[in-house]
């Protein structure tokens, strides 16, 4: 029984990392209060808290406009200015990886370059046709087509290095 209910307490643990902790909370009282006894020593297992990422919008600046499907063609394809175009989902490592570099070239081309995000969960129909498979997707249109693709997080060289292609 021991071992069952240290496994039981393992995989807790892996699922509440998964979920964002919501089930740590909702089954701590039941395992941390189960006292195993190894020997002459009782084993009370602690559920350390689940460490929570601060999602996108509140890591964003302000200088990084948000845009949705209905908002998209009015932003993006008929802004007279170079846009830089972030798909994201703020359940995506890598997105928040690199949202403060989004935030500093915005800061940096803030009279050359436009810089707008989009949730692909919120607005999934954008994100189906411009073929968004794997997020981050960075995507440099200028003149209402699309000019370049960046997959991935990469560093702000390559971003940089892209961006002044097309300013």
């Amino acid at each position: 029984r021991r071992h069952w209910i240290l496994w039981y307490y393992a995989y807790v643990c892996w699922y509440s990392c998964a979920v964002g902790g919501k089930m740590a909370l909702a089954l701590k009282n039941t395992v941390s209060q189960r006292s195993l006894v190894a020997g002459s020593r009782t084993f009370a297992p602690r559920i350390r808290p689940a460490r929570t990422l601060p999602r996108r919008s509140a890591v964003t600046a302000g200088a990084v406009s948000e845009v949705n499907d209905d908002t998209f063609s009015e932003l993006v394809l008929k802004s007279s200015t170079p846009v830089l175009v972030d798909f994201w989902a703020p359940w995506c490592g890598p997105c928040r990886m690199i949202a403060p570099i989004i935030d500093e070239l915005a800061v940096e081309y803030k009279d050359k370059l436009k810089c707008v995000k989009l949730n692909t969960d919120e607005s999934p129909n954008t994100a189906t046709d411009y073929g968004i498979r794997s997020i981050p997707t960075v995507m440099v249109f200028k003149g209402g087509k699309k000019m370049d693709t960046i997959i991935g997080a990469v560093p702000k060289a390559t971003l940089v290095q892209t961006v002044e292609k097309y300013l």
